[in-house]
């Protein structure tokens, strides 16, 4: 059986999804034909990628998979998304917000309007002036939790 799905994209292009379902077939397979690589085509491999639980983003020119638990935070700036992990800075072709609903169920919370930070890798809370809480991450990195955001990471953390 084949389901045919048809969108126009951003960009104007008509975007054409085929669902073949075949009960012989033992894998899942994803096939991506197109002109040439667009930040549509990357923002949905960076989507699927998340069935991985994992992550695209840009060092240097080059492309790497990230694994999503070794993501500590995610920072916004001028209008850039940048990815933190213990080793090194990614740069992120998706928006802070597209990156808050994709990894809300992976931990991540809303630190502020241009922070995202895992959960899991808080090392120790302080109560900073003005109700803000000034966490320290696993590596020493400290964030800012702005008092929008203070309520709900108390409420997380069941405090």
């Amino acid at each position: 059986m084949t389901a045919m799905l048809l969108f126009a994209s951003k960009g104007g292009c008509l975007l054409k999804i085929e669902i073949n379902i075949d009960n012989t077939l033992t894998d899942t397979n994803i096939t991506v034909s197109c002109k040439r690589i667009t930040p549509e085509i990357e923002k949905l491999i960076t989507t699927l990628r998340m069935l991985d639980r994992q992550l695209t983003a840009v060092k240097d020119g080059a492309t790497h998979i990230i694994d999503i638990s070794k993501i500590i935070y995610i920072e916004s700036v001028d209008r850039k998304t940048f990815i933190y992990t213990c080793e090194n800075v990614y740069e992120s072709n998706l928006r802070l917000y597209e990156l808050e609903q994709q990894l809300e169920d992976y931990g991540f919370f809303r630190a502020s309007k241009s922070c995202l930070a895992q959960l899991k890798l808080i090392k120790s809370l302080r109560t900073d002036i003005d109700r803000r809480i000034r966490v320290t991450m696993e590596n020493g990195e400290q964030i800012i939790v702005s008092r929008q955001y203070a309520d709900g990471l108390r409420s997380k953390l069941g405090l």
